[in-house]
C-alpha cells in the first residue's frame, strides 16, 4: 500500500496522459476502418540471426508495446527502436509509461546516441533513423550504430514516421534486422516494411484481428507480405526467440553505409 501511496502522483499523471493520447487517437481510427484481410501467413519466419528489432504503432499501440514489454525477460539483450506515432504538440510520457512495467531499459531517442540493448522510444515531432559511424562495408556489430533524429518534412502524415525508422534500419543492418508493425490506423510502416524485406530481414504484423485498429496491420500485409502475423503472445514468444538465436550467432553483421 505504501508503494502505491508514493507513486500516486506519477500514476495519476501517467493516467491523464494515457486518456488524452487514446483520445487523440480515436478519430484517425474511427475514419480510417479496413476491410478484413484474408489469408494470413501464420507460420512463423525462420530464426535468421538478426541485430535489432524495430516496432512501429499508431492507434492502441500503447497497450500493445505495454503488452510486449512487460513480456520480455530482464535478460533480453536485442537492441530494439519503437515510433509510436502521438500527438507532436505535446510532452510525452511514453518512456515512464512503458518504463514502469518493463524488465528492460527504456529511453526516449537521442541524437548521436549508440545503439544499445533495451528499447529506444522515439521522441515527440522528430524523425528517428539509424546510422552507422562509417560509409561503405564492414563487418561489425549493434554497437557500430547509432541513433540520428530529424525534422524534416511529415512522412504519411507522421513525425516521427514509421517508415523513416524502417527503410533506415534496412539500410544499415541489411538481412539482420526484423521488423514489426501493430496496431495503427492509418499505412505509415508498409513501405518500411516491404524495405526491411526486400533487404532479407525479418517481418511480423500484429494480427489484424486482434488489433485495436486494423488499417495499419493490413497494409503491412499487403504491401510486405510478411513471413509471420500472430496475435501479440505470438510475436512476443518470436521476439524471445530472436535474441536467444542472437546469443548463438557469432558471426557479426555486414552493415551498409548510408
Amino acid at each position: 500500500m505504501r508503494a502505491i501511496c508514493e507513486h500516486g502522483p506519477l500514476l495519476q499523471m501517467l493516467f491523464s496522459w494515457l486518456l488524452d493520447v487514446l483520445g487523440s487517437m480515436n478519430n484517425e481510427r474511427t475514419m480510417n476502418h479496413a476491410p478484413s484481410t484474408p489469408g494470413l501467413p501464420l507460420t512463423p519466419p525462420p530464426l535468421g540471426p538478426v541485430d535489432a528489432i524495430v516496432l512501429g504503432a499508431s492507434a492502441g499501440g500503447v497497450g500493445a508495446l505495454l503488452a510486449i514489454l512487460s513480456g520480455l525477460p530482464a535478460s533480453f539483450l536485442l537492441p530494439m527502436v519503437a515510433v509510436v506515432h502521438i500527438p507532436r504538440d505535446k510532452p510525452s510520457l511514453l518512456v515512464e509509461a512503458l518504463g514502469a512495467y518493463a524488465h528492460i531499459a527504456v529511453c526516449e531517442a537521442c541524437d548521436k546516441d549508440r545503439l544499445l540493448p533495451g528499447l529506444v522510444i522515439a521522441p515527440p515531432d522528430y524523425h528517428v533513423l539509424l546510422d552507422v559511424d562509417s560509409g561503405g562495408l564492414h563487418l561489425a556489430g549493434a554497437q557500430d550504430v547509432h541513433l540520428a533524429l530529424s525534422n524534416d518534412a511529415l512522412v504519411n502524415y507522421s513525425r516521427p514516421s514509421i517508415d523513416v525508422l524502417f527503410q533506415s534500419s534496412a539500410e544499415v543492418f541489411g538481412s539482420r534486422v526484423a521488423g514489426i508493425v501493430l496496431t495503427g490506423a492509418n499505412d505509415d510502416g508498409a513501405l518500411g516494411l516491404w524495405a526491411i524485406k526486400e533487404y532479407g530481414g525479418l517481418c511480423a504484423v500484429q494480427s489484424p484481428d486482434e488489433a485495436s485498429a486494423r488499417r495499419m496491420p493490413e497494409a503491412a500485409i499487403a504491401s510486405a507480405q510478411p513471413q509471420f502475423v500472430a496475435p501479440l503472445n505470438g510475436i512476443i514468444q518470436w521476439i524471445i526467440a530472436l535474441d536467444a538465436h542472437r546469443a548463438g550467432d557469432t558471426e557479426g553483421t555486414v552493415l551498409h553505409g548510408r
